[in-house]
């Protein structure tokens, strides 16, 4: 309130005090309000604009249902294009933003307050961000973290990642689980119309994309880091013995490479378009199908891959590595209604009965009726029942459909990487 604006007085500085009760109450209280103003004229006309100390919505996001939502902006500013997805992770902002998997898409968090822990690059899984921006609902105003190095905003601006906030996301959750995944357009720039924007949104497509190459390294290099021993949660039943594997990025997560080399495995790299005759020529004890961005049937030459190594050495798929090897063993696989991410997902063991807590993060699912007798299903989505993992002692291959190494997320998954090292064992023993 500007006193001197609602009085008309020259006066700059006004005090008034005031008692709320009588002086002889023994409940008596009185306050002080101090009003000032600045370069006002006798009708309260300002000389000049006054600065809100809050920020204004800056920023849309409309999406292709017609549906336009006001936001303010952090990070990057410009215009860019996406598919919306909800994630009900509540912690692992920065594990999420720098997972590979989500390139080309908006990912919205339906835990509400985010930023609160700010950056730090011991928790990143990958050297860069590939999502199309990051919606949340409450933006931290400050850090409090002693790993903390800058703040959310920052990193996102450094990295050109776009993301807005003071958007109602629980509403936008419901209708992506209604309606499906999205396709959504976020703009900072007010020359473009709300029609503008919703055609880019309608005429943009993710299904079919090979988003895999752009996320893939370029060159074979050698992976040696381990879980840091103050972070180690799982040391039982190793040993010395070392084994050799060869890694497919498709868009690979560092701490699958962390989990494996701390389970005694020596890990080579290599492309998403290595050919599996090379591969072979490495000799290695088995082959890691990665995680990774979009939809399998947009990747031929991968499928390819994997079905030419399929028999010939253990394997293990995950994520995308597993979907690779459903249509590599000939199976299907469609594209789901909203997809699983979060680090909340359980999952059913068919083998031993128990119940595993999953971090999830994909869009896409394998039919376990379209694939060849000889295939197990060894676990199960108890959300929805889809197929989370598959088997073939035959074939000597595993996979599941989520992310055993978590980050972020819980650990229940990660003796899964000891049943791969037995499985190349076998294989050795067999040698």
């Amino acid at each position: 309130m500007d006193c001197a604006a609602r009085t008309h007085s020259v006066v700059s500085t006004a005090t008034m005090t005031s008692a709320l009760f009588s002086k002889n109450s023994a409940h008596s209280r009185v306050f002080t309000v101090k009003c000032s103003s600045k370069n006002v004229s006798l009708d309260g006309a300002s000389s000049g604009l006054v600065e809100r100390p809050w920020k204004l919505a800056d920023a849309r996001l409309v999406l292709e249902d017609g549906s336009i939502w006001k936001a303010k902006s952090f990070g990057a500013r410009g215009t860019q294009v996406g598919e919306v997805v909800f994630n009900t992770s509540l912690t692992g902002y920065q594990e999420i933003i720098t997972d590979p998997s989500y390139a080309g898409q908006f990912v919205l968090m339906t835990n509400p307050h985010i930023g609160n822990t700010g950056i730090n690059f011991d928790d990143e899984e990958s050297m860069q961000c590939f999502l199309a921006g990051l919606v949340i609902r409450s933006l931290s105003i400050s850090t409090s973290n002693w790993r903390c190095t800058e703040t959310l905003g920052d990193y996102l601006a450094e990295r050109n990642i776009m993301g807005i906030y003071d958007v109602d996301t629980r509403a936008i959750t419901r209708r992506l689980r209604e309606d499906g995944s999205l396709i959504g357009v976020l703009s900072t720039e007010n020359s473009k119309r709300d029609e503008e924007l919703l055609e880019m949104s309608r005429t943009w497509d993710i299904v079919g994309v090979d988003l895999i190459s752009g996320v893939s390294c370029k060159s074979p290099y050698q992976w040696i880091d381990r879980t840091r021993s103050d972070w180690e949660f799982n040391d039982n039943g190793r040993n010395n013995e070392t084994f050799n594997v060869v890694a497919y990025d498709f868009g690979i997560k560092h701490n699958i490479l962390r989990r494996l080399a701390s389970y005694g495995c020596k890990i080579t790299v290599v492309p998403s378009t290595w050919p599996a005759s090379e591969t072979l020529k490495m000799k290695p004890d088995g082959v890691l199908f990665s995680n990774g961005p979009g939809d399998p049937s947009a990747v031929p030459y991968a499928v390819e891959a994997v079905k030419e190594l399929v028999g010939k050495v253990p394997v293990f798929g995950i994520c995308m590595g597993h979907q690779l090897l459903g249509q590599a063993l000939g199976g299907k696989t469609f594209k789901m209604k909203f997809g699983h991410h979060g680090g909340n997902h359980p999952v059913r063991n068919l083998r031993n009965g128990c119940v595993e807590i999953s971090a999830q993060n994909h869009n896409y699912a394998v039919d376990p009726e379209s694939l060849p007798d000889g295939v197990e299903v060894t676990h199960v989505n108890l959300n929805d029942g889809s197929c989370a993992g598959l088997a073939s002692s035959k074939m000597k291959l595993m996979s599941l459909q989520y992310h055993p190494e978590a980050s972020p997320g819980p650990h229940d998954s990660d003796p899964v990487f000891g049943e791969f090292i037995q499985l190349m064992k076998q294989e050795k023993v067999k040698a």
